[in-house]
C-alpha cells in the first residue's frame, strides 16, 4: 500500500534511520580495536636509550574499569545525574544506590503519605498503571511502560519500530523520627523489539542506572511541582487573618478563681494560631524569648511601656510595667477555636482591665490579612 507522505516527512525519515543502539556509539569506524603493539626499539649495546616523551602515554587502566569497553562496545553517551530538583530534596554523598533523600517541609503533611501520592499521581499523569502498591511496605510496582520509535519509514511498505518496554518499581523509606526519607527505584523487567522482533539484550550496569535515574529525575520534578502549589496554598493560608473575639471575665478582683479571667478568642485551631502568633508578638511589641508549642505558652518580655502602649489604649492612663510576661494557649471547647490567655511571669492572668485594652492592638494585627510573594 502506498503510503500518503509529504517531502518533509519524506527528508526526516531519511536522516532518522539511527537506532538508541546506534546512537550510543561513535561514529566512524573502530579499526583502532585491531592494533597491534608494536615491540618498543631495541638499542645496539654502547648507545644510549634516547628520552621518549610521556606527553601522549595511554594511562593504566584502573583495577575496577573493564578492558572490553572498546569500539562498538563503548558507550560514548554522557553519564546521568540525580538531581534533587524538588524542594527539600538531596542526593545522599557516597551512595551507590539510584535513591534521593526528601525532608519534610509541612509538619502538618505526613511525609509518607505525601511521597506516596505523589508518586501515583506521577504515574497517573503520564498515564502509567499501577501492578502492585503497598503502603505499608512503601512500594509502588508499575505495569509495563512501553514506548516506541520509528527507525525506518518506508515509502512503500510498513514502519520500521523499535519498541521499549520495562517495568519499574518505587520504594519508599521513612526514617523513624518521620521527618525524612528516601525515595528508591529499580529497573524490574526490559524488553525490547525491533520490526516486531523481540531482541534479547542483557542490559549493563550502567544501562540500568540510566534508565532508574531518567525515571527516578522525572518523578522528582514532578513532585518538585507539587510540593512548589502545596507550599504556596501554604503561604496563603497563613497570610489571612484569623477572626478575633474577648471573651471578658467577671471581676479582677477574683481573678484567681479558675473560668474567671478575660480572654481571647481565636477563630482558628491551634497550630494556625500559634503560627500566626510568631508573625504578630513583635509587631505588637513583645519579644519572644522562647516558647513551647507542646504546652501552647510563649515566654514573652516587654520593654517599653511608653508610646506604643498608650497608642494601643488610646492614651488613657493604663501600663503595662516592662517585665517578663506569659501568654497561653489552649483549645475552646469548640476545636476550631482558640483561647488565649495574657498571664505575668508567676503565671497569674493580669488584670482583666488590662487584657480587655491590649484587645483592639492585638485584634487588628491578628485579623489583618498579609501580602504573599
Amino acid at each position: 500500500m502506498l503510503k500518503q507522505v509529504t517531502p518533509l516527512v519524506l527528508i526526516v525519515a531519511v536522516t532518522a534511520c539511527s537506532s538508541p543502539v546506534d546512537r550510543r556509539q561513535a561514529n566512524g569506524g573502530d579499526e583502532y580495536t585491531n592494533v597491534k603493539t608494536q615491540p618498543v626499539l631495541t638499542i645496539p649495546a654502547g648507545l644510549n636509550t634516547p628520552v621518549y616523551s610521556k606527553e601522549y602515554k595511554i594511562p593504566k587502566l584502573n583495577s575496577k574499569a573493564s578492558a572490553s569497553l572498546i569500539g562498538k562496545q563503548l558507550d560514548i553517551r554522557p553519564p546521568l545525574q540525580i538531581l534533587p530538583m524538588a524542594e527539600g530534596t538531596r542526593v545522599e554523598e557516597g551512595s551507590d544506590n539510584i535513591k534521593i533523600v526528601v525532608d519534610s517541609i509541612d509538619k502538618d503533611i505526613e511525609l509518607k503519605s505525601e511521597m506516596f501520592n505523589v508518586i501515583k499521581d506521577y504515574l497517573a499523569s503520564r498515564s502509567i498503571p499501577i501492578l502492585n502498591e503497598d503502603y505499608d511496605k512503601g512500594l509502588i510496582e508499575t505495569d509495563w511502560i512501553e514506548n516506541q520509535e520509528v527507525i525506518d519509514s518506508s515509502f512503500w511498505g510498513s514502519d520500521e519500530i523499535f519498541k521499549l518496554r520495562q517495568r519499574y518499581e518505587f520504594k519508599i523509606n521513612i526514617r523513624p523520627h518521620g521527618r525524612s526519607g528516601d525515595l528508591m527505584i529499580n529497573l524490574v523487567d526490559h524488553e525490547v523489539s525491533y520490526d516486531g522482533k523481540q531482541k534479547d539484550i542483557v542490559l549493563s550496569g550502567e544501562d540500568k542506572r540510566r534508565y532508574t535515574i531518567d525515571m527516578l529525575n522525572n518523578a522528582v520534578a514532578y513532585m518538585s511541582i507539587k510540593r512548589s502549589k502545596s507550599l504556596k496554598a501554604k503561604r496563603l493560608r497563613e497570610s489571612l487573618g484569623i477572626d478575633m473575639s474577648i471573651v471578658k471575665g467577671t471581676s479582677s478582683e477574683v481573678e484567681s478563681e479558675e473560668g474567671v479571667a478575660s480572654y481571647w478568642l481565636a477563630e482558628a485551631p491551634f497550630k494556625r494560631t500559634w503560627d500566626r502568633l510568631r508573625i504578630v508578638l513583635p509587631e505588637l511589641g513583645f519579644e519572644i524569648v522562647d516558647m513551647d508549642s507542646n504546652k501552647g505558652l510563649y515566654y514573652i518580655n516587654v520593654t517599653d511601656d511608653s508610646g506604643f502602649w498608650s497608642s494601643l489604649w488610646n492614651d488613657k492612663d493604663l501600663a503595662i510595667n516592662e517585665g517578663s510576661y506569659r501568654m497561653t494557649l489552649e483549645d475552646d471547647t469548640n476545636a476550631d477555636k482558640t483561647r488565649i490567655y495574657l498571664r505575668d511571669s508567676s503565671d497569674k492572668p493580669l488584670d482583666n482591665e488590662i487584657v480587655e485594652a491590649v484587645y483592639d492592638g492585638f485584634s487588628e494585627l491578628m485579623q489583618e490579612d498579609r501580602k504573599i510573594r
